[in-house]
């Protein structure tokens, strides 16, 4: 099977595909999220990647991509990554629009719950609803997947709850077997084992 070295240098990030392949998927697949949102953008693609090197290995531009260049214009060796397949095995170099930010600039998660919380307020009623229902969703796969990848965890887990109360009750019925003298001595009253004791504890009539 031909195949494309794809380094996406931007990112720091290279993998290798196979001919035939869409930029945009290529990319998803080494872990690069390069949005593409054509509809709520005015019909606009947001997927433009700049090629280092490497553009011979790509098919050549196609009606979306001169319409959107020609009205938009277009950075040198830029393509849509959603247009842009590979037609020939070698290497490809691409940068994305992905900007790494410094230490001092990442959002602290108190940012982001607030950005989060402002954005949540913001929206329509629906499309609160449509979010808390995938927020239950991926809340429940990930309890399922811990379950599916934990199995021996969980069963451990239950074998030393199922032990414990075996023994528990082995101990209860062990003490109800044993005579009330015993059992005034291993967990009877204050009052039965003092007397117990006292009466352990006196001297032997001579």
């Amino acid at each position: 099977m031909a195949e494309v070295l794809l380094k996406i240098e931007s990112e720091g990030r290279e993998g290798v595909l196979a001919v035939g392949s869409y930029l945009i998927n290529a990319a998803g697949r080494l872990g690069s999220r390069i949005e593409d949102d054509p509809d709520s953008n005015e019909g606009v693609h947001t997927c433009g990647v700049v090629v280092e090197s490497g553009m011979e290995l790509l098919s050549d531009l196609t009606e979306i991509e001169r319409e959107q260049f020609a009205k938009h214009g277009r950075k040198t060796n830029e393509r849509l990554a959603c247009q842009t397949k590979f037609v020939k095995p070698g290497e490809i170099i691409i940068m994305t629009d992905e900007k790494k930010k410094k230490d001092s600039e990442k959002e602290t998660e108190e940012e982001f719950k607030e950005r989060f919380r402002k954005e949540f307020e913001e929206m329509p009623l629906e499309k609160k609803i449509s979010n808390l229902v995938q927020l239950e969703f991926i809340a429940l796969g990930e309890t399922i997947n811990f379950v599916l990848n934990s199995p021996y965890k969980v069963i451990d887990k239950v074998m030393d709850v199922m032990a414990e109360f075996g023994l528990k009750k082995d101990e209860a019925a062990k003490q109800a077997n044993r005579p009330k003298e015993h059992q005034a001595a291993n967990g009877g009253t204050p009052k039965e084992t003092e007397s117990k004791g006292k009466s352990e504890d006196a001297p032997a009539a001579g």
